[in-house]
């Protein structure tokens, strides 16, 4: 099974000159913690989530109707194709120790988002165990509870 059949295709994005106030309204309003950034509505730059306003805009008390959004976004920006096996990507997802990947055409356009919910739904059992191992195992690189 290849990433496309399980995505989700509706994903909503940021800009990087939009303001973390923008951003995070866009996340209140559709229920969603992170917001892939694209530089034209299509091509990804960086991701932002809830977390990065909160440790890099807030808690630096940065003013959130003035500061951008690629002030605070996370540019080191992980990806898989939409072509990508579920599997390979169940293993991406517990190697790097996150949640979810930004989805792009063979052209690097972004097109949609995958998370360990998608591929828990598709029945990839064993994958997402392997997964979630992965990504709540403590102290690897990408520690989301140290890097943020």
């Amino acid at each position: 099974m290849e990433i496309r059949e399980i995505m989700s295709r509706d994903v909503r994005t940021a800009s990087p000159t939009q303001t973390l106030e923008d951003a995070a309204r866009i996340m209140a309003d559709h229920d969603v913690g992170a917001l892939p950034v694209c530089d034209d509505g299509v091509g990804l730059v960086g991701m932002i989530t809830d977390r990065d306003i909160a440790l890099r805009g807030v808690a630096e008390r940065l003013d959130p109707k003035r500061t951008t959004v690629g002030t605070a976004m996370t540019d080191e920006v992980y990806f898989c194709f939409e072509d990508d096996a579920v599997e390979d990507v169940a293993e991406q997802l517990a190697e790097l120790r996150i949640r979810r990947l930004p989805v792009l055409d063979d052209g690097k356009r972004l097109v949609g988002i995958v998370s360990l919910k998608d591929i828990a739904a598709a029945g990839a059992g064993p994958d997402v165990a392997r997964a979630l191992r992965g990504i709540f195992q403590p102290g690897g690189p990408h520690d989301q509870t140290r890097n943020g």
